[in-house]
């Protein structure tokens, strides 16, 4: 999203347009006491937001209810530059029921570079994320659950507009790769990619360098959904035409249609 109060009137118009139920938010990049609720209650929507400072921040808009609200997830690492010092618990992931389904808004971290303590981070904050969800779905098999937003990882080749640009950097390092498909294995399917093949089809442009108009992008934005949402899925889009136009995330959402 890249500031929820810089883009307020984008969000709140594209919601309109679209009729989303269940909006999930990253990179809000605001305090709790800063994210413009009103905006969202007037259109009906109740608001879950954890932001601790300019940086990070997530947050889930909801017209269907918005229960059960849990800030972080329960083995959440933290991070901290110093070594010495105690990791802080920073705004990464915020999780609510919402009709039933229990929807996690995440914003993986970044890992900078491949010999920055924040990629070794990155790496322990989807282990643990992998094995909380893991925990989740055998314990209430029957509950659909969502793990939405911003991962950080293209997870093949077909995820970025050239492999070979890539090589050397984080977002397509086989252990960072490793690491999403894990959650495969413990039976989380990304439930957008049959409805968007690839090739080509991606989430995310750089402000820099006219990525977008260029068609240089990167696929790191998804929906990973447990056995029991993934069979409630009908459809689904990335809707690039958001990226377009003033005051554009340099993300595109990313839509996913369930059966009531």
């Amino acid at each position: 999203m890249n500031s929820v109060r810089a883009r307020t009137d984008r969000i709140l118009d594209w919601l309109q347009r679209t009729g989303t139920d269940v909006l999930a938010m990253q990179e809000t990049k605001c305090k709790d006491e800063q994210f413009p609720h009103e905006r969202f209650e007037e259109l009906g929507y109740r608001v879950a937001h954890v932001g601790l400072s300019q940086w990070n921040g997530v947050a889930i808009a909801s017209r269907v209810g918005l229960d059960d609200v849990q800030i972080g997830f329960d083995d959440q690492p933290g991070f901290s530059k110093d070594p010495e010092a105690e990791p802080a618990l920073e705004a990464r992931a915020i999780g609510a029921t919402c009709a039933g389904v229990r929807v996690w808004s995440l914003y993986v971290p970044n890992g900078r570079d491949l010999h920055d303590p924040h990629y070794t981070y990155k790496l322990d904050w989807l282990a643990k994320l992998r094995a909380d969800a893991h925990g989740w779905a055998t314990a209430a098999p029957e509950q659909p659950i969502a793990l939405v937003g911003d991962w950080n990882v293209a997870p093949t080749d077909d995820d970025v507009w050239d492999p070979a640009f890539f090589e050397g950097k984080t977002h397509t390092s086989q252990p960072e790769r490793d690491a999403f498909h894990a959650f495969a294995e413990v039976g989380y399917t990304d439930v957008v990619r049959p409805y968007a093949p690839g090739p080509g089809v991606y989430t995310y442009w750089d402000y820099t360098q006219l990525r977008f108009p260029k068609k240089q992008g990167m696929r790191i934005d998804f929906v990973l959904g447990s056995p029991a949402f993934t069979a409630r899925v009908t459809g689904a889009e990335i809707d690039r035409n958001e990226r377009k136009g003033k005051g554009a995330s340099d993300h595109a959402p990313v839509i996913v249609d369930l059966e009531v």
